[in-house]
């Protein structure tokens, strides 16, 4: 027998129904606790270090953002570690907890498919990380404003919505591979341990082994290393397999976006070096719509990312069993 209606009716019930819960699970509350105290925190070493080294820049808002103790006490270093945390712990559970409560068969027995399902699901947990990141964001502006005294342009406004836009396609990507690993292992359990390992695999190995790889797949050429430069073609490997990565891709998308004068990321070539130092010696920046142009195939990778995990997640649901 067919099914009459839309494939996504419910959907707005499911989403509704999950936000109201994650908006007053304890979840959201040690996660607005935790983003509260990390703000405020390195903020306040950001501005501690802004004050002591920057004179006069029309960007020195975005310098919250990336200014800090260390390059690993920024904040943007640390959303790089944080947000994947966030996500796994929002959508580890969000299929196998309702299998092993027997409450899956119950939902599908409603008027609503699987495809409202999972998509009420996926859209209400990143809403939940869409809130979160837009409260954090508020906040480090208007601690700036407070504490350096100094308004911000439009085109700071702009840039930092384009990191804020950046930073929730990248919580998405961890979001849907959390989701997928929740739809494939019954045991939540399993699917959140399966899903660290990936992302510290991800974020801490396979940087390295990236390296090793590109040599393999394409030594270098002796002539540029007696120049002490690297190789172009083991160069372009070693890019194309750290945007495996999906950290690499949202830092290179936030360096172009926070770092006006930043005319490449992600370059280790000849060609990219020089461009970067010819800019850095002439201490200008770039517009605001060539920072877009620079940013945008790493936040067009981090979409994709979102969408194929996703698809993948949708494709594996389909095909499961869903009686108790």
């Amino acid at each position: 027998m067919r099914r009459k209606g839309s494939p996504w009716q419910g959907l707005g019930t499911v989403f509704a129904k999950e936000l109201a819960d994650h908006v007053s699970s304890a979840r959201m509350l040690v996660l607005e606790i935790l983003f509260l105290l990390i703000g405020c925190v390195v903020v306040y070493f950001a501005i501690d270090q802004i004050r002591q080294t920057t004179a006069e820049d029309p960007f020195v808002l975005l310098k919250l953002f990336t200014a800090g103790r260390s390059s690993l006490l920024s904040l943007l270093a640390i959303l790089g570690i944080l947000i994947p945390l966030v996500a796994i712990g929002l959508g580890f559970d969000a299929v196998n907890g309702e299998h092993n409560r027997r409450t899956l068969s119950r939902i599908l027995s409603q008027p609503i498919y699987r495809d409202a399902l999972l998509a009420g699901k996926f859209l209400a947990a990143l809403a939940t990380l869409g809130i979160s990141l837009v409260c954090l964001w508020l906040l480090v502006i208007g601690l700036g404003i407070i504490l350096l005294g100094v308004p911000p342009s439009g085109e700071e406004i702009v840039r930092s919505l384009a990191f804020l836009f950046v930073t929730l396609a990248y919580a998405g990507i961890w979001l849907a591979l959390a989701i997928l690993f929740s739809i494939i292992f019954r045991s939540a359990a399993t699917a959140a341990l399966v899903a660290l390992g990936l992302w510290l695999f991800l974020t801490l190995i396979w940087p390295m082994l990236a390296p090793a790889f590109a040599n393999v797949i394409s030594p270098p050429d002796v002539r540029y290393l007696l120049v002490g430069v690297p190789s172009p073609n083991t160069a372009a490997w070693e890019r194309a397999l750290n945007s495996i990565s999906p950290n690499q891709l949202y830092g290179e998308a936030a360096a172009a976006l926070l770092a006006p004068e930043a005319r490449a990321v992600g370059t280790t070539d000849y060609i990219g070096y020089l461009t970067q130092l010819q800019g850095a010696i002439r201490g200008s920046v770039l517009p605001l719509k060539e920072s877009l142009a620079i940013a945008w195939p790493q936040t067009v990778s981090l979409i994709a990312g979102v969408i194929v995990l996703f698809v993948a997640g949708y494709v594996v649901f389909q095909r499961q069993e869903v009686r108790a």
